[in-house]
């Protein structure tokens, strides 16, 4: 690197793109943040100690080459940045989105300490928008294997295995039971976070790899699993974690009352309105001039309170049981609501829903009082999380108690494995490590996909 300034970091102080004003933004559901100048990125890359251990890199689950394309890009070399990014990471403009950098490399970033952390998640974004925009990606593969992998699933780990198993010459095809790719990248991480056309890029430069997408095909319904498995060397599984967690809060007397919403549910049913998805089940709540509560205090509440003050709810509340520090969420999401106009009421936690008239009573128990707080609403959405529900046709396959797929180690595995008790069977994401972020299915299905090259070279060689 040729830093024309050792002490940038100092001399410049640490600067995030800018939002747009509140007012605005809840108007629509596009991204919130406007682009910065090229200058700007590369000033803000230059503060890049470029430590010799980078923290930041090892506290990726991916461990990105962070500091490497941070010089590139301080030095102006933008679409050697953006490649070396691609080298180890199939979706950067999607982690430069919604990853929780503050939890993650950015935190562990030296500068962190009392200078300012290098803006990483902002810098990643941009770059790799460019990238895709001006067509920098270079779309090689290795020769042609012969081996064929099937990935069911086309969420952050499908995707991630499917990457990487293209670049290596092996023909794959994706099973996409909805009418586009991304999973819960395109149907329930809203678009003020996520824009959509970000992922029909995308799409494109994965199929320029030679990967095969196959959407609107449910496994079980459309096409058989011992199909897909009988005709293919390998399956990878990614089909995420559905099934939300109710908090004891569902019972046989409010079950189906249509005024509780589950919070995928809700964010599902709100983005395929928006888009015209066409989506066989989903379900579309309008919150124009209700009363909202929203019980959770992750990433998914937030995109629940923000999404319904953009759908004119007349008020939005969000209900955790702990202080906002404890809130597991990430801290800028939590800002961003703030500023749109939600309410945040700590150390409550909900222990029942009764139907009050034509809306709810929520009671509540304070964790620090013990008192019984009494709170009315027109809806409440449930955000409390989410569990693997393993599909009816996975009738072999050995679960954990909790509905996790269970990972078994083979004679290739050196180290934790991505395979099932199903023979040439693998998984991902999700679904076998419950909930968790976006960048850790993005790394369990490179893992996999690397876990599968190795039993397929060992078998050919035994």
């Amino acid at each position: 690197m040729t830093q024309s300034d050792p002490f940038a970091f100092l001399n410049t102080e640490r600067e995030l793109a800018n939002k747009r004003q509140a007012e605005e933004r809840c108007q629509d559901f596009s991204d919130i943040y406007s682009k910065s100048a090229q200058q700007k990125l590369s000033e803000q890359a230059e503060r890049c100690l470029d430590c010799g251990n980078p923290y930041c890199q090892w506290k990726c689950p991916l461990h990105n080459h962070i500091p490497n394309w941070l010089n590139l890009v301080a030095d102006g070399k933008l679409q050697q940045a953006a490649q070396t990014m691609l080298n180890t990471n199939p979706l950067p403009e999607i982690c430069g989105r919604v990853c929780p950098q503050d939890r993650l490399c950015e935190q562990a970033c030296t500068l962190n300490t009392g200078f300012g952390a290098v803006t990483i998640g902002s810098i990643e974004k941009q770059i790799s928008d460019l990238a895709i925009e001006n067509d920098w990606y270079v779309s090689t593969t290795a020769p042609a294997t012969g081996w064929s992998v099937a990935v069911v699933g086309s969420g952050p780990a499908g995707i991630g295995c499917a990457e990487y198993l293209a670049r290596q010459g092996v023909k794959v095809t994706v099973y996409e039971k909805n009418p586009e790719i991304g999973g819960l990248l395109t149907f329930g991480i809203p678009g003020f976070k996520l824009e959509k056309s970000v992922l029909t890029k995308r799409r494109k430069f994965l199929e320029s790899l030679g990967i095969e997408f196959i959407t609107n095909t449910e496994i079980g319904k459309d096409i058989e699993f011992e199909t897909i498995r009988s005709s293919n060397n390998a399956v990878f599984l990614g089909l995420g974690a559905y099934q939300g967690v109710d908090g004891g809060l569902i019972n046989a007397d409010n079950e189906n009352n249509p005024n509780i919403i589950p919070a995928l549910e809700y964010l599902i049913g709100v983005t395929d309105e928006n888009h015209n998805f066409k989506m066989k089940d989903a379900v579309f709540h309008d919150l124009k001039d209700k009363q909202v509560l929203v019980f959770g205090g992750g990433d998914t509440a937030m995109d629940c309170v923000r999404t319904a003050v953009r759908q004119s709810a007349k008020s939005v509340d969000c209900v955790y049981r702990r202080t906002e520090l404890e809130m597991p969420g990430s801290k800028r999401e939590v800002q961003s609501a703030k500023e749109e106009g939600v309410n945040f009421q700590f150390h409550l936690q909900p222990t029942a829903i009764v139907k009050d008239g034509d809306g709810l009573k929520v009671e509540a128990s304070h964790r620090e009082s013990d008192e019984t707080v009494n709170l009315s609403a027109d809806v409440a959405i449930i955000a409390f999380g989410f569990k693997p529900n393993p599909p009816g046709w996975l009738v072999d396959i050995e679960t954990e108690s909790d509905g996790r797929v269970m990972t078994q180690s083979t004679s290739a595995a050196t180290e934790l494995s991505q395979a099932t008790s199903i023979e040439n069977v693998y998984v991902g994401g999700d679904m076998s490590r419950g909930a968790d972020l976006v960048v850790t299915a993005i790394a369990d299905g490179r893992d996999a996909a690397q876990q599968i090259l190795m039993d397929l070279f060992s078998s050919k060689n035994a």
